[in-house]
């Protein structure tokens, strides 16, 4: 057998692989809001908490920034201190669509063209000042809110409908924040 053979057996022997644990894996969906008012929603979002992605990794005062545009497109900016509170800032601006339009709660978020990652607002309190992030295969999860602190009681509610939604909460991590003018609320 030639290497050229051998390398399409390994191929053919891989992908056969990923599909089997693919099937094995397949999460059951997770509930969303039934409707996110976009206009509310859009602004600044301060992450409390997450099971952070690999770019979010010692991360300190974590942001997260939603213009719409008149096109629908949801223009985002995510920075963050890399390191500390002095490390250096990193900025990134994916760009979101509503996959959703009867909700508004399930977006695809494109980080580099031409793959775009799930994104689906679990939580968003009456007043849009709370929300959860979340996706179905439940590997990362962002809690955040208007302000770069929340009180505890409410960081126990958001961690219990992070729970509730099928996540390990062992594996969610608190942003570290610095406090802004005005302390928290």
């Amino acid at each position: 057998m030639t290497s050229k053979g051998i390398l399409q057996i390994c191929l053919l022997f891989f992908l056969i692989c990923i599909l089997l644990s693919a099937g094995c894996t397949a999460m059951p969906p997770i509930r969303t809001e039934r409707f996110v008012d976009l206009e509310r929603f859009m602004g600044d979002w301060f992450v409390i908490a997450n099971i952070p992605t690999f770019l979010e990794k010692d991360a300190y005062n974590a942001l997260e920034s939603y213009r719409l545009d008149e096109n629908g497109v949801i223009h985002t900016t995510f920075q963050f201190n890399k390191g500390g509170f002095n490390g250096p800032l990193k900025t990134y601006h994916p760009k979101g669509s509503i996959r959703d339009k009867k909700s508004n709660a399930v977006w695809g978020m494109q980080f580099l063209w031409p793959v775009k990652a799930e994104y689906r607002i679990l939580y968003v309190s009456e007043d849009y000042r709370r929300t959860i992030i979340g996706r179905t295969k439940r590997d990362y999860v962002w809690i955040m809110a208007r302000t770069p602190q929340i009180c505890e009681e409410d960081y126990a509610m958001l961690l219990k409908v992070v729970e509730e939604a099928g996540y390990d909460i062992s594996r969610v991590q608190k942003v570290s924040q610095s406090l802004a003018p005005g302390g928290t609320d």
